[in-house]
C-alpha cells in the first residue's frame, strides 16, 4: 500500500513538470512579434489612404489645368481658366471724301491759236508752227490735247501744201488739266515740205519768193484764225 502511494505521487509530480509554463522571454518575444504585426496593418491602412487620396488629387487636377474645349462657363473647368484680355476695337477708317472730279472743258469756251516764231524766212529757214490751246472759263477743267486731237495746216489759197496727219506715225491722247484763263503749247517743226493724205510720194515743193502762207492750228472740231508767214 505505501508503495503505490509514493508511485502516484511520483507520477503527479512527473505530470506536472511536463506542462510547464513558458518562461517571461518567451512572452516578450511574443508581444513584440504581435505588436509589430498590428503596426504593419496600420501603416499598411494609412499608405492606402494616402495613396488612394494622392489618386482623387491628381485626376482632379488634370480636369482643371486641362479643360476641353467644349466644356461651357458653369463646368468645373471654367473654375480655373483665366480670362484672355480682349483686344481693343480698332475703329474702322473712315473714308475720306473724294475730290470731285474734274469737269471737261466747255468747247464753247476754250480756244486755239496759230503762231509762228517768225513772219518770214529766208532761204533754208524752216518756220516753227506753235498751236496754243487757252481755257476762257472760269475753272479748271480737262482739254485732250495728244495727236488725236490736234493737227497743223499750212495752204496757199485753195491749194492744200501739208498736214501734220498725212505722215503721222501715232496718234494719241493727252489730256491736261488746264487752270482758268491759262494755256497750254505744242510746237512743230515744218521742213517746207508737202505732203498727200496717206503719206504718198509728192515731188513738187513748196515754192519760195517771198510766197505767202497761211498756217491754221486745229484741235479736236476747233480751228484757230489763221496766221500768215513768208517763205523767201
Amino acid at each position: 500500500m505505501g508503495r503505490q502511494g509514493n508511485s502516484s505521487a511520483r507520477g503527479t509530480a512527473s505530470g506536472s513538470s511536463s506542462v510547464r509554463k513558458p518562461s517571461a522571454a518567451v512572452y516578450r518575444r511574443r508581444r513584440l512579434i504581435a505588436g509589430g504585426a498590428l503596426l504593419l496593418v496600420v501603416v499598411l491602412v494609412v499608405s492606402g489612404f494616402a495613396l488612394a487620396g494622392a489618386f482623387r488629387s491628381g485626376s482632379q487636377q488634370a480636369s482643371y489645368t486641362q479643360p476641353s474645349a467644349t466644356e461651357t462657363a458653369s463646368g468645373p473647368a471654367a473654375a480655373v481658366t483665366t480670362p484672355s484680355a480682349s483686344a481693343p476695337a480698332t475703329p474702322s477708317a473712315t473714308a475720306s471724301p473724294t475730290a470731285p472730279a474734274t469737269p471737261t472743258c466747255n468747247q464753247n469756251l476754250v480756244t486755239v491759236t496759230a503762231a509762228t516764231d517768225k513772219p518770214a524766212y529766208g532761204p533754208g529757214e524752216n518756220p516753227l508752227l506753235t498751236l496754243k490751246v487757252t481755257n476762257g472759263g472760269t475753272v479748271p477743267c480737262e482739254v485732250n490735247i495728244g495727236t488725236s486731237q490736234m493737227e497743223f495746216v499750212v495752204t496757199s489759197g485753195s491749194d492744200r501744201i501739208f498736214s501734220s496727219k498725212d505722215c503721222q506715225a501715232s496718234s494719241e491722247d493727252l489730256v491736261k488739266v488746264i487752270a482758268s484763263g491759262a494755256s497750254e503749247t505744242a510746237n512743230f517743226p515744218w521742213g517746207r515740205n508737202r505732203s498727200a493724205d496717206g503719206c504718198k510720194a509728192v515731188a513738187a515743193a513748196p515754192g519760195g519768193g517771198g510766197a505767202y502762207y497761211i498756217f491754221t492750228a486745229k484741235l479736236g472740231s476747233r480751228a484757230s484764225p489763221k496766221a500768215v508767214f513768208q517763205l523767201n
